[in-house]
């Protein structure tokens, strides 16, 4: 099934439906050349065709939400029946959890921790500011679309505010706290090692990110500092459940946008003419996870790439180029080209980038996915900041 279909499925009934406005996501994308494949315009779309099947995030404001009554004129206010619940059994499933909450920042941290929850809230923004501006942010530092997010809120005229601002998010009452994790948007199809550790792993980036921020020379010192080891496998069966979950959450690096389920991949996994590649990373902050899949159809002239994608947590490691590099050497190695299948989305335009900075041309558009090919003639090096090694070619 591919991406776009599976993004037409309706919503659960207990989000509210948008109304059409501006994406205001939309202003902070980089605008496109006119040498860059484009997706096709869709002026009329439907806001809600680009939710995710799975919610990815749920942002929750705090007062009557979270916990009953008001912060500023009652500190002993007390958690709302099955927030601790829904709150664990939502991270146990892989979904993250921040807050967009007008209130005193230290005040609120401070009742949260007392709470002993404030270690489930990635990037708080506990302020003043509307809360449209913080989900903004909060997708920004979390690398997130709107529709991968949830939110939820006592206040109509917050929802409705959110909405208008974010239309692919689904917004939720409070009242519906204790029952999020019966609803089909926070049950993912499976819950794997990766999924259980998300937030640990988001956890560790934010430290990875303070350290950037704090360090004082050439970005490529600090890459080196981090003593990164890039693994590629081929792709075992006890890895199908995170391929699977990889195709349907992978976006922005991915080349088709074609999803996979865990049976497809199965049998593509065994198949004599193609080969299933997963990647992972660590660093010395800890494990990024499995985040990259290939999977080539093998030919005797050259070989495909039939889908190529890395998770955007680590779009800013440089390992996108390492893993095509990767699969370029094990072409050479075969006497054989090297080619991409790719399908222009509103989000991939990075993953055409990566393809073309390593050295790939376009030979075929016509049907709508473009054909790029590389000759494979020269072995490329990969970064001198990251320890690759390549199992099962």
């Amino acid at each position: 099934m591919s991406l776009d279909e599976r993004e037409k499925k309706p919503a659960p009934l207990a989000a509210r439906e948008p109304q059409p406005a501006p994406l205001a996501a939309d202003a902070r994308q980089a605008p496109q050349t006119a040498d860059e494949p484009q997706a096709a315009p869709a002026p009329d779309a439907d806001p809600s065709a680009e939710r995710e099947e799975t919610v990815k995030c749920l942002v929750w404001d705090l007062d009557r939400t979270l916990w009953d009554g008001i912060l500023l004129e009652d500190e002993r206010v007390r958690l709302r029946p099955g927030i601790r619940e829904t709150l664990t059994e939502l991270d146990r499933r892989g979904i993250l959890h921040s807050i967009a909450s007008r209130n005193d920042h230290e005040t609120a941290m401070a009742r949260l921790r007392e709470f002993d929850l404030a270690h489930f809230f990635l990037y708080p923004q506990i302020g003043w500011q509307a809360k449209p501006l913080s989900v903004a942010r909060i997708l920004e530092d979390l690398r997130l679309r709107p529709g991968a997010l949830a939110f939820i809120d006592d206040d109509p005229f917050e929802r409705d505010q959110m909405l208008h601002a974010h239309p692919a998010l689904r917004v939720f009452d409070a009242c519906e706290a204790a029952r999020l994790v019966e609803l089909p948007a926070f049950r993912p199809r499976f819950v794997t090692a990766d999924s259980r550790k998300r937030r640990e792993m988001y956890q560790s980036d934010i430290e990875r990110r303070i350290a950037e921020e704090e360090f004082r020379g050439p970005q490529e010192d600090f890459l080196a500092r981090l003593d990164m080891r890039f693994s590629i496998a081929r792709a075992r069966q006890g890895d199908l459940e995170r391929a699977e979950e990889l195709t349907v959450r992978t976006h922005q690096l991915n080349s088709t946008g074609c999803t996979y389920s865990y049976e497809e991949l199965d049998r593509l996994r065994v198949s004599p003419a193609h080969r299933l590649w997963i990647a992972e990373l660590e660093d010395r902050y800890g494990s990024y996870g499995k985040i990259g899949l290939a999977l080539l159809e093998l030919g005797p002239q050259a070989w495909t790439i039939k889908l190529l994608l890395m998770s955007c947590r680590v779009m800013s490691r440089g390992v996108g180029s390492v893993f095509v590099q990767m699969l370029l050497r094990s072409a050479r190695k075969a006497g054989v080209k090297l080619r991409a299948e790719f399908v222009p989305t509103k989000a991939n335009r990075q993953m055409y980038v990566t393809l073309r900075f390593a050295g790939f041309r376009e030979i075929d558009g016509q049907t709508g996915v473009l054909l790029l090919e590389h000759d494979c003639a020269e072995d490329l090096a990969h970064p001198p900041h990251v320890r690759v090694e390549m199992e099962g070619e």
